[in-house]
C-alpha cells in the first residue's frame, strides 16, 4: 500500500535552447496545479564519445543543448511561489562541492526552501573525464562529495577529511532554508543503490518502476541504519500517463510522480502539461 494518503505530481525537461523556456515552463506547471519541476544536466557531450548511449541508439540532441540547471531553476523560482524545483539529475561527478553546495543553498533561499537535490553518477565517461573525473571511481567521489555539502550546509565552520574530498574549516553561507539542507534524491536502479540512500539521502528516484523484490531490500537497508521507508520521499520518474498504472505505482509506495515532457515548444508541451494535470485531479478526486 502506499506509504502516505496524498500524492504529488510533476514533471521533468531537457530545459534546452529550442524548447520552450524555463521561465514559461515553471510559470505554466505552477499555473495547472502541478506539484514540481525538474531538470537534467550535462554541461556538454564530447563529440568523440565511446559511451554507448543507455537508451539505445543515437544520442539525442536534447543531450548538449541545455541550460545550466540551476540557472534555469533560479529563473524558475522568481516566477513561481508553490512548487518544488530539483535536478533530475544533477552530475555531482563534474562539480567542485563546495561550490556546489553554494549553488544549493542559494537556490533554497531564493526559492524559499522549494529546492530538491536530485543525483546521480552518469554515464557518459568521456564527459565526466573532461572535468577531470575519476570514472571508476565515480559513486564513492559521489558520496564523498554529497556528504561534505551535508556539513557545509549544517556547520558553521565544517572541515571535510576524505579520500575523494578534502578541505580545512571554512565559512560557507547562506545556509539552506530547509532544516539540515536540501533533501538529497538519488536516481538509480542499481544493486547498490539500497545502501546509497540508507547512508546519505533522502529519497529515492528510479525510472519507470520498482523490480521484483526493490521495496524490500530499500527497507533492509534503511533498518540497517535506523530507519524507515515510510520517512523516504519515493519519487517515480518517468510516470505513465495512464490512470490505472499510476494507481498502481501509487500502491507500490510512490508519493511523487514526475512525467516526462519532451524538450518542444508551448504548443506541443502544454497540451501535455493539461494532460498530467487532469490525471493528477483525477487521482485527487
Amino acid at each position: 500500500m502506499a506509504f502516505r494518503d496524498t500524492q504529488e505530481f510533476g514533471v521533468t525537461m531537457f530545459p534546452t535552447d529550442y524548447s520552450i523556456q524555463p521561465v514559461a515552463l515553471a510559470q505554466a506547471v505552477e499555473e495547472r496545479g502541478l506539484d514540481s519541476l525538474f531538470f537534467p544536466e550535462h554541461t556538454h557531450i564530447p563529440v568523440s564519445r565511446d559511451t554507448p548511449f543507455p537508451g539505445g541508439g543515437d544520442l539525442p540532441e536534447m543531450y548538449w543543448h541545455t541550460h545550466d540547471p540551476f540557472v534555469a531553476l533560479g529563473a524558475a523560482a522568481a516566477v513561481t511561489n508553490r512548487i518544488r524545483l530539483g535536478t533530475g539529475i544533477c552530475l555531482v561527478i563534474e562539480r567542485d562541492p563546495i561550490t556546489l553546495a553554494k549553488e544549493c543553498a542559494s537556490l533554497d533561499m531564493i526559492s524559499e526552501g522549494r529546492f530538491v537535490l536530485g543525483i546521480g553518477a552518469g554515464w557518459n565517461r568521456e564527459e565526466m573525464e573532461n572535468h577531470g573525473a575519476n570514472f571508476p571511481q565515480r559513486w564513492a567521489v559521489v558520496r564523498e562529495k554529497v556528504l561534505a555539502m551535508k556539513k557545509i550546509w549544517r556547520e558553521d565552520e565544517p572541515e571535510f577529511h576524505g579520500e575523494h574530498v578534502d578541505f580545512d574549516p571554512i565559512w560557507s553561507y547562506p545556509k539552506p532554508v530547509q532544516a539540515g539542507g536540501p533533501p538529497v534524491w538519488i536516481g538509480a536502479n542499481s544493486k547498490w543503490v539500497f545502501d546509497r540512500v540508507a547512508e546519505y539521502a533522502e529519497g529515492w528516484m528510479p525510472i519507470g518502476g520498482l523490480g521484483s523484490g526493490n521495496l524490500e531490500r530499500m527497507r533492509e537497508a534503511l533498518a540497517a541504519k535506523d530507519r524507515t521507508i515510510e520517512d523516504l520521499d519515493m519519487a517515480l520518474f518517468g510516470a505513465p500517463g495512464d490512470i490505472d498504472q499510476l494507481k498502481g505505482r501509487i500502491e507500490q509506495g510512490f508519493d511523487h510522480l514526475i512525467f516526462t515532457l519532451p524538450p518542444a515548444a508551448e504548443d506541443k508541451v502544454l497540451p501535455l502539461l493539461d494532460k498530467y494535470a487532469e490525471l493528477a485531479q483525477t487521482i485527487r478526486g
